[in-house]
């Protein structure tokens, strides 16, 4: 017995050292951590349970059967982030670089399948070069099994992916489907052909960098959700992040303890919307004083600056926020932040997460590019979503809420549940300028008349008492009251049930 045990262990620590104590170390001289190294991170002290460590490819092909090491580049099973259930996988890089063979492909899936049974969300670490070339097509069924999972579990489990090398060819289209995606500034990339492909067909020179770099993909592309700058520093901020979200669709995301008392008052709130009409200011300070002590996870924080998104929490019960931006293009509405603020809403209502809406916006931004982009049906994917959106739903509009876009915003008309206003709202069907210009061009004469009948459209239109008496806003409130108003309000919707048409699914304007 003694000696079975033996040779356990010692098959055991081969497998713990993945491609060798020398590829370990090129690893730690690129400022990465190994993949065993990123799980205990990752996971709670001794709660990971692994799966299919002696696991070896079967491909004897280009001599592959000279070279085989248990595990097959990749590390799977479950542990717990602060108690809570979680399947995990991370990519060994190591190991034939993390590249996916057929029996890698289906360790990944055997920790889908179990975390779609049981009802617990995956996190991917992806570190690995695509596809193993030498397995051909099997390797692409792999990936296609891998893609599976992650359409069925859509919706059903929370899905994360965390960058932290290289992720190339095919392993790009999985953390594709995923809800988030992370990555680590200057070690990790992710793109479909790299540079020397890329050179190839399209004369193009360029770095993996500024291909395919954590900066291009949080600034540019959108693919990412957040980059930080190590390991370390990542994978703490995604036990954070974890402890935001929902198991899976039928349970509610974890109420946390919090000593910030539901219905205390923020006097500075009250001077913070400029008595200039044409002033910014900052809407994450609202944010920031109204979620419980001042914790907001922000998601997409470098792209489309225009609108935010992101967590935080209510009396201890994860909230999605979604605000219009008065610092950045004056809170408008455009292409960018319109995909944006729709994919944060529809995962929100995936899993019932509660949504609050800060309303500042002039509209949606004209011009030929936008038109030309698309801004119609981008717009219509942000109306789509909220209207759709079956989670409880609160909104409060600050300053401007403009045209269309006053619409758009979790307005009452598209289902949201309680609407507020501040005394500052402007709820309109644009500027008071612009309106005057437009009904009275046939009898403007001087300046003078311009600016009185402006001055009387304001008085008239330019705040919140016309929706309130019509039944859109449900109260104008005092801005120091945001809080307890919002914190009373989610409560009472927290047994919120919605009848919907029977339908096999929607068709949301892609």
């Amino acid at each position: 017995m003694k000696d079975i045990l033996r040779q356990l262990e010692e098959r055991r620590e081969r497998a713990r050292l993945g491609g060798g104590e020398a590829r370990i170390a090129a690893q730690h001289a690129r400022g990465k951590l190994t993949a065993r190294e990123r799980i205990e991170l990752l996971l709670d002290e001794g709660s990971f349970e692994e799966f299919d460590m002696f696991v070896e490819h079967r491909n004897t092909d280009f001599g592959a059967d000279k070279n085989r090491i248990p595990g097959d580049g990749v590390v799977v099973g479950w542990g717990t982030i602060n108690g809570r259930l979680v399947y995990v996988f991370a990519k060994d890089f190591t190991v034939f670089g993390g590249s996916l063979s057929e029996t890698h492909a289906q360790k990944i899936v055997k920790v889908q399948d179990m975390a779609i049974r049981n009802g617990a969300p995956v996190i991917g670490l992806f570190d690995a070069g695509g596809a193993r070339i030498q397995e051909g097509v099997a390797s692409l069924a792999g990936y296609g099994e891998v893609f599976k999972r992650n359409v069925l579990g859509s919706g059903v489990i929370p899905q994360i992916s965390v960058i932290m090398g290289p992720c190339a060819g095919g392993d790009v289209y999985s953390p594709a489907m995923t809800d988030f995606i992370f990555m680590v500034r200057d070690t990790s990339y992710m793109f479909i052909t790299g540079p020397d492909v890329v050179k190839t067909v399209t004369q193009e020179a360029v770095s993996a960098e500024d291909l395919g770099g954590a900066k291009v993909h949080t600034s540019k592309s959108s693919i990412a959700d957040g980059a930080f700058d190590n390991d370390m520093i990542c994978l703490s901020q995604m036990r954070r992040f974890f402890d935001f979200l929902p198991l899976n669709n039928r349970e509610r995301a974890p109420e946390r303890p919090t000593f910030d008392r539901w219905d205390r008052e923020e006097p500075s709130l009250a001077t913070l919307v400029p008595e200039n009409p044409n002033k910014p200011y900052d809407m994450k300070e609202l944010i920031l004083k109204v979620c419980d002590e001042g914790d907001f996870f922000e998601l997409q924080e470098s792209f489309a600056k225009n609108i935010i998104t992101g967590f935080g929490r209510i009396e201890g019960h994860t909230v999605g926020f979604v605000a219009n931006q008065p610092m950045v293009l004056a809170g408008v509405l455009d292409n960018d932040a319109s995909r944006k603020g729709a994919r944060f809403v529809r995962f929100c209502d995936c899993y019932d997460i509660p949504i609050v809406t800060f309303v500042d916006v002039p509209g949606f931004l004209p011009g030929v590019a936008q038109e030309h982009g698309g801004i119609i049906k981008h717009g219509a994917k942000l109306l789509f979503a909220f209207t759709e959106a079956t989670s409880p739903k609160v909104t409060v509009i600050t300053r401007k809420a403009y045209g269309g876009a006053y619409d758009v915003m979790a307005s009452k008309h598209m289902r949201a549940d309680i609407n507020y206003a501040w005394p500052t709202a402007q709820i309109a069907v644009m500027g008071a300028k612009g309106a005057v210009e437009i009904i009275f061009r046939q009898q403007i004469g001087n300046k003078d008349e311009i600016e009185t009948l402006t001055k009387e459209y304001e008085d008239r239109f330019l705040n919140p008492f016309v929706a309130a008496q019509r039944g859109y806003i449900d109260e104008v409130i005092n801005p120091h009251r945001t809080r307890p108003r919002i914190a009373r309000a989610l409560r009472s919707l927290r047994n919120k049930r919605v009848e919907m048409p029977w339908k096999k699914h929607d068709n949301i304007p892609l």
